[in-house]
């Protein structure tokens, strides 16, 4: 029961948190006394309140999880993991999260509140509705970065919001097309949404984000602002890096079709986290270098 409910908490999504230490990386507050600290308790606070979510989307799909060749190995869905057992843990998730909250500040614990209504809304909701169920999961990963710059009190760049919600909508359609294919007939009856999306059409849909969000990127990399904070246009080394990123990405997406989802994928990829870890290394090296 133990092994599931760590499965059920889903810790390998953790990554997507580490949107909310990226303010506090560009902004270059790395060095500020006690700013680790702070963006590092922000993260916690987004990996207990994002497991509470996935709880609870798991204990109300469980029924319709038990006929999807993947999601029936949940431990919910399979019964390993008892109902009640899982949804005390979120409720004790849910609430560490808003226990951190204030002390990171009023803005935080806002953004905090908006994340978990935001994600109470997709479950309920939004996740039926045709492009708003791509357009919510994009902005709960702009409510991460708003919410880990107001945990140390940096300002972020706008190109840094663009550069975030074109790339979250590129993981949100490609992870809509890959659920398409795998389970082709039964897409449906799965998730009703699917029944309102083709590959034709998410492949659109996917290749305006990804232009978007390298042009954006490329964009902040020379922006004058950002030439001047970082004295110069170094980050456009790291261009190449990104367009490998996406690409690769691409690549488990279109050629490598598993019933694996690309987003997981990925953390199993070792180009891609090579690649990652590269784009990690230079962008420290550059904002923190001078």
């Amino acid at each position: 029961m133990l092994a599931g409910l760590v499965r059920s908490l889903r810790p390998a999504q953790w990554a997507k948190n580490t949107f909310v230490l990226a303010p506090l990386v560009f902004a270059g507050g790395l060095a500020a006394p006690g700013a680790l600290a702070r963006a590092l308790a922000a993260f916690g606070a987004f990996c207990a309140a994002s497991s509470a979510v996935y709880l609870v989307n798991d204990l109300r799909d469980r029924e319709q999880d038990r006929n999807h060749p993947r999601k029936r190995l949940r431990p919910i869905a399979a019964g390993t993991l008892p109902a009640g057992v899982a949804a005390g843990a979120a409720a004790l998730l849910a609430g560490a999260a808003a226990a951190t909250a204030p002390v990171l500040g009023g803005e935080f614990a806002a953004a905090l509140a908006a994340y978990f209504g935001l994600q109470i809304l997709y479950t309920l909701w939004l996740k039926r509705v045709v492009i708003l169920d791509a357009l919510a999961i994009a902005l709960g990963f702009v409510v991460r970065v708003y919410a880990g710059a107001a945990a140390v009190a940096v300002a972020v760049s706008p190109w840094l919001f663009l550069c975030t919600i074109f790339l979250a909508l590129f993981l949100a359609f490609s992870k809509r097309r890959h659920e398409l294919v795998l389970l082709a007939d039964g897409a449906s009856s799965q998730r009703g949404v699917l029944a309102q999306y083709s590959p034709v059409f998410l492949d659109q849909m996917m290749n305006v984000v990804t232009a978007s969000a390298v042009v954006c990127y490329a964009l902040y990399a020379v922006a004058p602002e950002t030439v001047a904070k970082h004295g110069g246009r170094s980050l456009l080394v790291t261009i190449p890096m990104v367009l490998f990123g996406i690409f690769r990405y691409l690549y488990l997406v279109y050629q490598r079709q598993e019933e694996r989802n690309p987003t997981e994928a990925i953390l199993r990829d070792p180009p891609f986290l090579i690649n990652l870890a590269l784009w990690a290394a230079a962008v420290v090296a550059i904002v923190y270098g001078r």
